[in-house]
């Protein structure tokens, strides 16, 4: 909102602005205060705030106007790590560096965008965390058969990725109640059928904590055993959200985390849980103990959007394995968690290394930035340029794709600030890559006041005996004072003594409903276009009501004030569309519009008939010249005016008179544009030549009757043909009715299952008396 403030006299003249965000990055606070004669140029526009160049030619001292300017600082830059698989020196995951750099410093002005350069390279040899979370129900027991021995095996097909590389197991069932398990005791210890031995059910169980030891793997789970539930959704969520949050007990380090849930079924969401009387939502907190999730009677499942948060916020990547037929189900989920893959997972798990493998390569292959909460008024642009230069902007702008090990890409981040937070306090945001533990902090601080704030005069004496505080040339009033120099209570802001000030010609209308009453001042309005604004001492006038041509104000050629065009040089009229420059009308002969018209507005007016074009040069009108020469050359060639007259009114042009029409130029033979015109000459053509072709003119009664008899013989014929087409398909129709009505055969027997609804009864004694 800005408020102009402006005094009568010599004395200070100031203005308190906060800009629109669209032009204050050129927005400079000019002077506190002016001498006389300076005051008598800054009557008209008292504007504190403007552009450098406007400030120097209201007179503003150089020295008097601040101009804050927002910086880039980098507090921290380490260089990203250039490790190698073979090198003997084994870094530490603390000490690996991919992002570039690690913590800035930004000063924003409102509306004035800082830039800085992000660096990402992915390291060689980076350490791998994996957890396998495993669907125990009793449809995955061939699956367990063939994880029993993942351990070992996955750890030599890492090898050739990392030589840092754990992994840890766990497994899940369902939520033990009812519905999604038989709550009978029999059932609680034995959930199968027939004679298979299944252990008791569970929502979620961590065997195995992350460990380098591939045979211990092994050995555990070879101790598994199948469970069983009732439903066939499966509680996956329950343990996705453990594993996430419990990082203590699932070993989780600061590398790469990757979480591969394996299942053949799908999966309860938040909701479900009311089907078991469960309807506390998920706390999003650990509740292992003994490495057995202890609250799943208590806490509804999580929904997709908790997990999302969760799994962003600890860096772990999702590899969903599962089966043919829930794949659709899976590429769904995958669409809503960002740095997730999905793999088709064979009936007996048997393809499971080469599945996790393919999917930690194309998560690897990815980077893709994500921002914490901006404050209120803080945006952020991304642009990147990924491999072989290819640059993305937008959505895209955050992600760089098929980047391979020690390929480096970089990213274009641009913060802007619309406005200043409400306490002017500095904020932190950080920035970082999904799923990987590195980030960028970024701290903001906010350009909110002058440097001449801190010079403030409290209670001062130039603000209504006290009644503000003079800052920076302005007055910033006190609670319930309003006012340029704080001179009235909030109160007296709507007496009618103060309205009548603000009555143009003592009218009805207040600041000409363009503006309110303050103080008996009018203070305009402010449009939502900052370039538009409403100005005068009763916000009678404007800068965006002008005439308009070629819809543009003052047809871009002047500017408007108090709803009317000032035009720049050479241009005039009510919308500054009139150019006073006559160039445009230069014939070639250099005369204006070749001596046969006036320039008006920059474009011939042709006073003679016989000539047209933008110049005035083109003879006649180009559809038919030859009825412009008719008369002239009626009157050179034959005559038939006096020749004084004849000398006078047709010498524009060149004649050349031929015995015959062959002996005329033809077009062909001419390097400039040539038409022939043949007129009949009904009052001179006895006296021309013998030779001279004459053709008659058309005989205009045949045509026109032609034309009509052929439209009425057309509509008859389609006439005719209509008719045909109706009389076929109505005896089509008749034929067909007659054939289904011989075919159709009424049975007229008796039904043998009817019975009558009359029922006779004779009484036996009843002898007809």
């Amino acid at each position: 909102i800005m408020t102009e403030y402006r005094s009568l006299s010599n004395k200070i003249l100031f203005i308190f602005v906060q800009p629109s965000p669209t032009d204050q990055s050129n927005i400079a606070i000019n002077c506190a205060s002016a001498g006389k004669k300076e005051t008598e140029v800054w009557k008209a526009k008292s504007a504190r705030c403007d552009d450098l160049q406007a400030l120097s030619e209201r007179r503003c001292p150089p020295g008097k106007i601040e101009n804050p300017r927002g910086s880039i600082q980098i507090d921290k830059d380490q260089p990203v790590t250039n490790r190698k698989k073979d090198s003997p020196e084994k870094l530490k995951p603390e000490q690996i560096t991919q992002i570039q750099p690690q913590k800035l410093s930004l000063t924003l002005r409102s509306g004035e965008p800082q830039t800085f350069s992000l660096k990402f390279k992915r390291a060689e040899d980076y350490p791998i965390d994996l957890y396998y979370l495993m669907d125990l129900s009793f449809s995955m027991k061939d699956d367990l058969e063939n994880v029993k021995n993942l351990g070992t095996d996955l750890m030599k097909e890492m090898q050739g990725i990392t030589s840092d590389f754990r992994i840890g197991f766990g497994s899940f069932v369902e939520k033990t109640v009812m519905p999604y398990i038989s709550t009978t005791p029999a059932r609680l210890l034995n959930p199968c059928t027939g004679n298979e031995n299944c252990t008791s059910p569970f929502s979620y169980k961590n065997v195995l904590k992350l460990t380098n030891k591939g045979d211990e793997f092994n050995r555990l789970v070879s101790q598994q055993q199948i469970s069983g539930n009732l439903d066939s959704p499966e509680g996956g969520f329950d343990a996705i959200m453990q594993v996430a949050v419990c990082e203590d007990q699932i070993g989780w380090r600061n590398v790469t985390r990757l979480l591969v849930f394996s299942t053949d079924a799908g999966f309860h969401f938040a909701g479900d849980g009311k089907l078991g009387g469960i309807v506390l939502p998920n706390d999003g907190k650990c509740h292992l103990e003994n490495d057995m999730y202890t609250m799943s009677h208590y806490y509804d499942y999580p929904s997709i959007a908790h997990l999302v948060q969760k799994l962003s916020d600890h860096n772990i990547q999702t590899i969903f394995a599962v089966t043919n037929d829930f794949q659709p189900v899976y590429q769904e989920l995958k669409n809503l968690i960002p740095k997730s893959a999905v793999g088709t997972l064979s009936s007996n798990s048997s393809n499971v290394i080469k599945l996790i493998i393919d999917a930690y390569n194309s998560l690897s292959s990815e980077v893709i930035l994500e921002n914490s909460r901006l404050p209120e008024g803080v945006s952020i642009s991304y642009k990147s340029v990924c491999k072989n230069g290819v640059e993305g902007t937008g959505e895209s702008g955050r992600k760089c794709s098929n980047i391979s090990i020690g390929d480096e890409v970089s990213f274009q981040i641009s913060v802007a600030a619309q406005k200043c937070p409400e306490d002017g306090k500095a904020e932190v945001i950080k920035i970082k890559p999904l799923g990987f533990n590195e980030e960028v902090e970024v701290v903001l601080n906010f350009i909110c006041e002058c440097e001449c704030s801190a010079l403030a005069e409290i209670n001062s004496d130039k603000c209504d005996s006290g009644h503000g505080a003079f800052e920076c040339g302005a007055c910033k009033c006190k609670e319930g004072r309003i006012g340029r120099l704080c001179e009235c209570s909030k109160d007296e802001v709507r007496t009618e003594d103060l309205d009548a000030n603000c009555r143009k010609d003592n009218g009805t209308d207040i600041c000409s409903n363009n503006g309110d009453c303050v103080c008996g001042t009018c203070e305009c309005k402010k449009r939502e276009n900052p370039a538009e604004a409403y100005s005068g001492t009763y916000c009678e006038c404007d800068n965006f009501n002008c005439d308009r041509s070629n819809n543009k104000l003052c047809g871009g050629h002047g500017r408007c004030e108090c709803r009317k065009c000032i035009c720049d040089a050479n241009y005039t009229g009510s919308a500054c569309d009139c150019s006073l420059d006559k160039t445009s009308c230069l014939a070639k002969n250099g005369q204006i519009c070749n001596g046969r018209g006036t320039c008006e507005c920059g474009v011939c007016k042709c006073t003679d008939p016989k000539f047209q074009g933008p110049t005035c040069e083109r003879a006649c009108c180009p559809t038919c010249p030859c009825e412009c020469f008719r008369d002239c050359v009626q009157c050179r060639a034959f005559e038939t005016r006096e020749k004084e007259t004849c000398e006078r009114d047709c010498s524009y042009f060149t004649m050349i008179k031929v015995k015959e029409t062959k002996d005329l130029p033809q077009p062909t033979d001419q390097s400039f544009p040539l038409t022939h015109c043949k007129e009949r000459d009904e009052t001179t053509a006895g006296s021309t030549s013998p030779t001279a072709s004459c053709p008659p003119g058309p005989d205009i009664i045949p045509i026109v009757l032609g034309v009509v008899a052929g439209i009425v013989l057309i509509g008859l014929a389609l006439l005719l043909i209509w008719k045909l087409l109706m009389i076929i398909h109505d005896r089509r129709e008749f034929a067909k009715f007659e054939k289904e009505k011989m075919n159709a055969k009424w049975d007229t027997g008796e039904n043998p299952i009817y019975k009558s609804a009359v029922t006779t009864v004779v009484n036996p004694k009843y002898e007809g008396k």
